[in-house]
């Protein structure tokens, strides 16, 4: 008895793409579910105001609220209640400089450098830790590939041509 050939069609490339899509998110989400769990218990902060302060550690002269608005990709009422708070803490402060008085500028304190510090050396331990089955090269091509991948999408969307 001959045996049927089944015929394989090879998949879109547009389930393919859309695969990866749901895989970079899925995994996103687990890891991000598991950062602010960490912050929160650890730290007893939010993952919001750790980006926050991530952003204004790389910036020690501060940032202005529009430029923490488009660091982060959040809007403007965002940033404003996450600096609130975090001033409220003596995390932050704001100034307004002479010549502009409608500019605010955000800068970490001493106290919030301090505090954002002993986070950040956690939470590379948590993630080096959470990341630590990925064997290095992996890392490395993982990390070169979504680089590409960023750039790429960014520059679709930029040229509008991502409807």
């Amino acid at each position: 008895m001959a045996q049927a050939r089944l015929l394989v069609r090879p998949e879109p490339e547009s389930k393919r793409r859309l695969r990866l899509w749901l895989r970079l998110y899925a995994a996103t989400s687990v890891i991000e579910r598991e950062m602010r769990r960490f912050l929160r218990q650890h730290f007893a902060t939010t993952l919001p105001r750790f980006d926050l302060m991530a952003a204004l550690e790389r910036a020690p002269d501060g940032l202005t609220m529009g430029e923490l608005s488009r660091r982060l990709m959040v809007s403007g009422g965002n940033v404003t209640s996450v600096v609130a708070g975090l001033e409220r803490d003596g995390s932050v402060c704001r100034r307004s400089p002479a010549s502009d008085r409608r500019t605010s500028y955000v800068a970490l304190t001493g106290q919030g450098r301090a505090a954002f510090q002993a986070m950040a050396r956690e939470h590379e331990h948590w993630i080096d830790q959470l990341l630590a089955d990925v064997a290095g090269e992996d890392v490395d091509l993982l990390t070169e590939l979504l680089a590409e991948l960023k750039h790429k999408a960014e520059a679709k969307a930029e040229a509008g041509r991502v409807r």
